[in-house]
């Protein structure tokens, strides 16, 4: 017996759903809430069009970069996102289980014990797991198709070193900043 949601998943899959058409309205829809949110071309009451022109032309872009490029992502995108559920997951049943030990108000309780200072930490290590399952979900090969050592010259050192320094010099400036302000 033939499993037919096994059939419809197949069909969309030979139709290109899953390579093109659902990247595309999840970077459209992550677009536009962007812009509405920078407001970079006004309040997004009064700009709900252009928000949405532009991010639809920009999803467009984005993805017909690999169409183009002859790059297959979809097995990468579906390891990532189903990578990224487990982690997340993984977390809320944490969550859960922190919750059945804490006192009610978990995040307040939490922010008293263990102060702003360890927000920076909590941050680096989701960035970390998110960098793990990009690197575990195998699109690093969409982002370095021939490779890191390739990619990797002299130049590119020097910019990231450089795009690195200036993030440093513009945190000690936000920093310094925020202690003056206080005094």
């Amino acid at each position: 017996m033939v499993n037919p949601f096994e059939l419809v998943i197949l069909r969309l899959r030979d139709l290109g759903f899953f390579t093109f058409l659902l990247p595309f309205i999840l970077v459209a829809a992550v677009l536009y809430g962007l812009l509405r949110k920078s407001q970079i071309f006004g309040p997004p009451e009064k700009n709900v069009a252009v928000n949405a022109v532009v991010a639809i032309v920009a999803s467009f872009m984005v993805w017909a970069a690999p169409v183009i490029a002859g790059i297959n992502i979809e097995q990468e995108l579906a390891k990532f996102f189903v990578q990224s559920m487990v982690a997340t997951f993984v977390l809320m049943i944490g969550i859960l289980m922190a919750g059945m030990v804490f006192p009610p108000n978990l995040p307040e309780s939490l922010g008293k014990t263990l102060g702003g200072k360890y927000l920076g930490m909590l941050l680096l290590a989701f960035i970390i797991i998110g960098v793990t399952i990009l690197v575990t979900s195998g699109l690093t090969t969409v982002f370095f198709p021939e490779g890191i050592s390739n990619i990797l010259s002299e130049d590119l050192v020097i910019g990231i070193a450089t795009v690195i320094g200036l993030l440093v010099i513009v945190g000690l400036v936000v920093v310094f900043t925020g202690q003056e302000e206080k005094k």
